[in-house]
This record gives structure tokens, sequence and C-alpha cells, in this order.
């Protein structure tokens, strides 16, 4: 499960008029949905705010967390080429935080009015403690995910870090895909 939040959203907002933060989250929204349309087993889930939650292995197929990593560094590539198309033209730029978790999740349609589609469980909870716990431009990922990518992507022990509600654990931000490493 994939969590992105931007930094900084409210100061963002304060600086740029209602249809251009729209036009913005929206440029930034649609670039993440093409990028995850890349990757057949990946299914955005929400928007929250500034927050977008999309989610891997829902369907009854195994898959593991290669293309959820793989679509946030590309979601990290886009908004990095966007900050700087944005700064040549003195526009304020949002920059990202990323967690990531694996674990199991319950997924339904809950209401009667308005009704949507989405996930719940402990997963989802560690995810948003890996974005919480991120700084911008990074992918934070759980112990758990790490174990599953390690050998195919180039990641970097951060230690043990406090997360509300769960003590000390260990986080790690991936840096990048290994060049010759066996897909999955």
């Amino acid at each position: 499960m994939l969590l992105a939040d931007f930094k900084n959203f409210t100061k963002i907002a304060e600086k740029l008029g209602p249809e251009e933060l729209v036009n913005e989250l929206d440029r930034c929204f649609k670039a993440f949905d093409f990028i995850i349309q890349q990757y057949p087993d990946i299914e955005k889930i929400k928007t929250i705010g500034d927050a977008y939650m999309c989610a891997s292995g829902l369907t009854n197929r195994s898959t593991f967390p290669d293309s959820i990593v793989r679509a946030g560094l590309e979601m990290q590539q886009f908004l990095e080429e966007h900050k700087q198309e944005n700064i040549r033209m003195g526009k304020p730029f949002f920059e990202a935080r990323i967690g990531i978790h694996t674990g199991p999740v319950v997924a339904g349609v809950v209401g009667v009015k308005k009704f949507a589609y989405d996930i719940w469980g402990d997963t989802v909870n560690i995810a948003a403690r890996m974005e919480a716990n991120c700084e911008e431009g990074q992918i934070n990922i759980s112990q758990t995910t790490y174990q599953w990518v390690a050998n195919r992507f180039e990641c970097q022990y951060r230690g043990k870090v406090d997360a509300k509600n769960m003590g000390a654990v260990d986080m790690y931000y991936v840096k990048r895909e290994l060049v010759g490493a066996v897909a999955v």
C-alpha cells in the first residue's frame, strides 16, 4: 500500500488562487494516475485532500511490492521534474512524502449514500506512519516491504524511527532500482 502526501500544502495553497491550486493538484494526481495505470496490479483507492492512496495485490493473483515501489519512484521523478519547471516559471511547487508498507488489508464498499471503495487495516495505518516519518522527495518503506524488495532496489537503512502509536520501527529510504536485478 502506498500513501503520498504533499509537504507544506497549506502554505502553498495560500500562495495560489483556488483555481490554480486545484489545477496543480489535478496535474499531479493525473500524473500519478497515469503512472499506476502502467502497472496492472496497482489500483487507485482514493485521494484525501492532498493525499493519494493506492494499493497492489487486491486481486486473487499473487503479487510482490516491486511495482508499487517502482510507481513511487516514478511519482517522485515526476514531482522533481515538475518542481524544476515551476522554479523556472517562478511558481510554487509540491514535494511529496511517500510511505509504503506490505501486508494484508480488508477492501470493500460500505454505506448507502456516496459510497466508495476503500481499504482498512493495520497495513494502512503502518503505511501512513511510513509517510508521516518521511522527508519530502523520499520513499520510506517498512521492514516488511524492505525484506521483499531488498534484492531489487537500493535502500538506505534509517535506523529505528519513532512512529506514532508504534514505538521505534525499522525504516528504509528507497534510492533506486538496481540495474540487472531480476524483476518479479
